[in-house]
């Protein structure tokens, strides 16, 4: 029962992020690398992955996420505010670390507006706020944050139709519009 329930978690967030071969995603920051492996192998040859990540370290786990998911990811060093890619190079963007999502009031609203740039006009922003992993997290969860904060940054950055998609399995979710 434990193994089920482990691998409905690991496919909930890529269903809700909603991606489809073909298409272009950037992730910035790998709270978990299997999410990483399953975005990359979803969007497939035809498509293209890539990730933010502001250390060594946090590539490293970007590396080893896409490779147990037999998917390839442009892996990028870069800091938050200032994304190494084109205007308009992804259809999609996800950001997935709490210690950015926790942050979008005060130090996300460059990144926020960073990623609008590299966003192509009608492209979706996805916000996934989630328990992290581990025993610590099992034991004292974070408590969440308030879910208007999200929606006043997304729309303050200048996305549209910012809106929260689901709470479900410990996961939140926000996605808006370029």
């Amino acid at each position: 029962m434990f193994f089920l329930r482990k691998a409905n978690l690991e496919r909930l967030p890529v269903a809700m992020i909603g991606v489809r071969m073909g298409e272009r995603v950037l992730q910035i920051g790998v709270d978990d690398p299997s999410l990483l492996g399953a975005i990359a192998a979803k969007v497939g040859l035809s498509g293209h992955a890539a990730v933010a990540v502001p250390d060594e370290r946090q590539a490293a786990r970007a590396r080893a996420g896409t490779a147990a998911a037999g998917a390839l990811a442009d892996v990028q060093m870069t800091t938050a505010a200032a994304l190494p890619f084109a205007d308009e190079a992804f259809d999609v963007v996800v950001l997935h670390a709490a210690a950015i999502v926790h942050a979008l009031s005060d130090q996300g609203a460059p990144l926020l507006s960073d990623s609008r740039r590299v966003l192509r006009a009608g492209g979706r922003i996805v916000i996934i706020e989630g328990r992290g992993r581990g025993l610590l997290t099992r034991i004292r969860p974070a408590a969440p944050s308030d879910p208007a904060r999200a929606l006043q940054a997304l729309t303050m950055a200048g996305f549209k139709a910012a809106r929260l998609l689901a709470e479900r399995e410990g996961y939140r979710f926000f996605e808006a519009v370029r």
